[in-house]
């Protein structure tokens, strides 16, 4: 995993999940298993807006976009 997904993988365990020895691969799915809900969705893009500094549009925030870190990943690339 690259920097970015770990950073991303690390917040989704420890202040989403509660869970800070949880391992997340980058092509784990977590919004259409169910590891990620509607509330936790809005957590994770706020903290991707602050710490990538890049803007997530409302429209963009489902399982297209936010299903795996990967995609995650490929987005913030793509804004910086």
């Amino acid at each position: 995993m690259t920097e970015m997904t770990n950073t991303l993988a690390t917040f989704i365990a420890e202040e989403i999940l509660k869970q800070p020895g949880r391992e997340i691969s980058s092509d784990e799915a977590l919004i259409s298993s169910g590891l990620i809900d509607s509330f936790s969705l809005m957590d994770l893009a706020l903290f991707v807006e602050d710490n990538f500094d890049v803007r997530i549009e409302d429209t963009e925030l489902n399982a297209d976009t936010f299903d795996t870190l990967e995609a995650l990943a490929e987005l913030i690339q793509s804004r910086q």
